[in-house]
């Protein structure tokens, strides 16, 4: 879906890991034990990051590609399936609002999850590595974007900088 505006970098929320919370209960009690990690992932879950307004959620499942086994009980919880790539992962998105969320749903140990939390955790750790972070981000937003992806896919580079370096 073409983007219909510029895309929205806001300051830092506090409420944010509060929000993560409410979704990961709606997740935890949609999927009991079937949810075998929920993270708090993204911009969101970085004290003192700016962001877009959107609550990520990395969800790790026995078989991310055997959808039955989750999309109907988070589709339950009001979780919508918009995103399926095989290719990559076997990786599902599903979002949901109040607030928004992108709930991201990998297969338990696979590589992508161990990659996103390390950039979690480097920008948590490392103050430079968040400014830079932050400045590509704001200076990406500024453009305009046919898909939001484009503006994802462009921070492909400096993420992969950050994540490479070694700890902080």
């Amino acid at each position: 879906m073409p983007l219909s505006g510029p895309v929205e970098i806001v300051a830092y929320d506090p409420e944010w890991p509060a929000q993560f919370q409410i979704q990961a209960g709606r997740i935890r009690s949609a999927l009991g034990d079937r949810a075998l990690l929920i993270e708090h992932a993204g911009s969101t879950s970085v004290p003192g990051l700016a962001a877009k307004p959107v609550i990520d959620v990395i969800l790790a499942v026995t078989d991310s590609a055997n959808e039955s086994g989750y999309v109907p009980a988070l589709q339950g919880a009001g979780f919508a399936l918009r995103v399926r790539e095989p290719a990559w992962f076997e990786h599902r998105m599903l979002k949901g609002a109040d607030p928004e969320t992108n709930v991201h749903v990998f297969s338990e140990g696979c590589p992508e999850i161990a990659r996103m939390l390390l950039f979690r955790d480097r920008l948590r750790a490392d103050d430079a590595a968040r400014t830079e972070y932050e400045n590509t981000k704001r200076e990406l937003a500024r453009r305009e974007w046919k898909y939001l992806q484009n503006y994802a896919d462009a921070k492909t580079a400096v993420i992969d900088q950050i994540v490479s370096r070694g700890a902080p």
